[in-house]
C-alpha cells in the first residue's frame, strides 16, 4: 500500500481553502495503487492563529460533522483514505482528535490525542486508548505530535503488532535541532514499524519545526522526505506487510468487490 505524507502549509480558519489544496494534492496521485494519506495535525482548521491564540474550541464540531463529511467526499472521490485531525466536540469537552476514512467514505478509526500540548488548554486528554485499523493488510494506529514522547512507554504492545504508525503533527522546535530526526528513527527500530509523519508546513504562523514531513521504514531508515521550501507537498512510499510476531494475530481486511 502507498502511503503519503501531505504537508499542508499552516493556515487558520479556511477549511474550504485547505480541503482544496488536499484535493488538488490528491488529484494527480498514480491510479491503481491503494493509499493511505496522512494529513497534518488541524491542518484544515488551523493549530494556531497568525497572532498566537491557541483556543480553537469555536472549530469544534462532533465526530458526523460537516468537516469530515467532507474529507469522507474527497477519499471516495479521489479512492483514497484519509487521515484527518479535527477538533472534536463531545458534549461539553472537546478533544484534538483524528479519523481514519477508508476509501468508501467510511470511518475505521477514532483516535483522541491523549498527551495535548501545553497550549491545548482548551483539549481534554484523550480517553480512546490506542486503537487499531487494518486496511489492505496494513494493521495501522495514530499517534498525535506530543504523544510522541509517551507512545511507546504507554502502548508498546500496539506498536510492536502494527506495521504503521501514522504520525499527524504540528512540530515546534526550541532551537536548531530537529527531535523527530532520532525520536522517529529510534521509536521505529525499537518497535519495528514504519512510521508516516504528516507535519504542518511553512504559512502562517511560520514557526521553527515546521515542514519536515517523512517517512520512516521499520528499520528506523527514513525513506522519504518533504523538500525545503513551501507550499503542499507529498512524501511517498510503498510500504510492506510487517511479518508477523508470534503469537500476534494478523487480521485482514480486504476492499470490497
Amino acid at each position: 500500500m502507498r502511503m503519503v505524507a501531505i504537508e499542508l502549509p499552516a493556515r487558520h480558519g479556511d477549511s474550504v481553502g485547505q480541503l482544496r489544496a488536499l484535493d488538488r494534492a490528491l488529484a494527480s496521485l498514480p491510479a491503481g495503487e491503494p493509499t493511505l494519506a496522512v494529513l497534518p495535525e488541524l491542518s484544515l482548521t488551523g493549530y494556531v492563529s497568525a497572532r498566537g491564540n491557541f483556543d480553537v474550541s469555536r472549530f469544534a464540531e462532533p465526530i458526523g460533522g460537516a468537516l469530515l463529511r467532507d474529507v469522507a467526499a474527497i477519499a471516495v472521490a479521489r479512492q483514497v483514505a484519509l487521515l484527518a485531525s479535527w477538533v472534536e466536540r463531545d458534549g461539553a469537552r472537546c478533544f484534538n482528535s483524528a479519523a481514519l476514512i477508508d476509501e468508501a467514505g467510511e470511518l475505521v478509526l477514532h483516535y483522541r490525542k491523549r498527551h495535548p500540548w501545553f497550549p491545548e488548554t482548551w483539549a481534554s486528554a484523550g480517553d480512546l486508548g490506542m486503537p487499531v485499523a487494518t486496511l489492505h493488510g496494513r494493521r495501522v494506529a495514530v499517534a498525535v505530535c506530543f504523544d510522541l514522547h509517551f507512545v511507546s512507554a504507554e502502548a508498546a504492545d500496539v506498536l510492536d503488532s502494527v506495521d504503521v504508525l501514522l504520525f499527524p503533527s504540528a512540530w515546534v522546535d526550541d532551537d536548531e535541532h530537529d527531535l523527530r530526526d532520532e525520536l522517529l528513527p529510534a521509536l521505529a527500530s525499537r518497535h519495528g514499524c514504519a512510521v508516516v509523519n504528516a507535519n504542518w508546513g511553512r504559512g502562517a504562523p511560520a514557526v521553527r519545526g515546521q515542514g519536515g514531513s517523512r517517512i520512516v521504514d521499520g528499520s528506523g531508515v527514513t525513506i522519504a522526505r518533504s523538500r525545503v521550501g513551501s507550499g503542499v507537498q507529498r512524501v511517498m512510499a510503498v510500504l510492506p506487510v510487517r511479518s508477523p510476531l508470534p503469537g500476534v494475530p494478523c487480521e485482514v481486511k480486504r476492499p470490497g468487490p
